[in-house]
């Protein structure tokens, strides 16, 4: 099997294949990263989609001083914080009732739900940049040096980024620890 630094070698000298079976290999992750750095599903998939682009033209330039899978998400993140920023200046508006474009789990788990709702209002709530600093590390599990590096700033933002979050998330979230004392 492969490996990802061949198959995007592969698809830079011509493999026609080889940047699909990547994204078979990454894109769920791709997509997650996308939604969680995202304010819509909307920008989430068109964030996405300029992303998976960008790195399909210019796989070529990989110096491989990262994973292949660090440098796709570098690119995502980088693609949602941009639409982020044009949305700053020119705001979009749904057209559709419908968020999601996935199947529908009948199950019954309004908690859990519930819980999900509010943890992203929080995290939502935050500026887009300690948000991606803050998914990457505590949500994805990167060190702080492989965040920097994804995100293309310094271990001493990215700890800063994630502090600062940190705190406001646990001032959006203090009602959770006193049910009784919503706000």
């Amino acid at each position: 099997m492969s490996t990802d630094a061949d198959l995007l070698a592969a698809h830079a000298a011509g493999d026609h294949h080889a940047f699909a079976e990547l994204m078979r290999r990454h894109y769920d992750h791709l997509w997650q990263t996308a939604l969680r750095t995202s304010y819509t599903r909307e920008d989430a998939a068109d964030a996405l989609q300029d992303a998976l682009l960008s790195a399909h033209r210019t796989a070529g330039t990989f110096r491989a001083d990262a994973a292949v899978r660090s440098w796709l998400h570098k690119i995502v993140v980088n693609a949602c914080l941009d639409r982020i920023r044009r949305n700053k200046v020119r705001p979009t508006v749904s057209l559709s009732a419908d968020e999601s474009d996935d199947p529908r789990d009948d199950r019954d788990h309004y908690a859990d739900l519930e819980m999900s709702l509010v943890v992203d209002r929080a995290l939502f709530s935050l500026p887009a940049e300690q948000r991606a600093a803050l998914v990457a590390v505590d949500v994805e599990g990167y060190s702080i040096s492989e965040a920097a590096a994804m995100l293309g700033v310094p271990e001493g933002t990215i700890k800063s980024r994630c502090a600062r979050g940190r705190v406001k998330l646990a001032e959006k979230l203090e009602f959770l620890r006193d049910p009784g004392n919503r706000t």
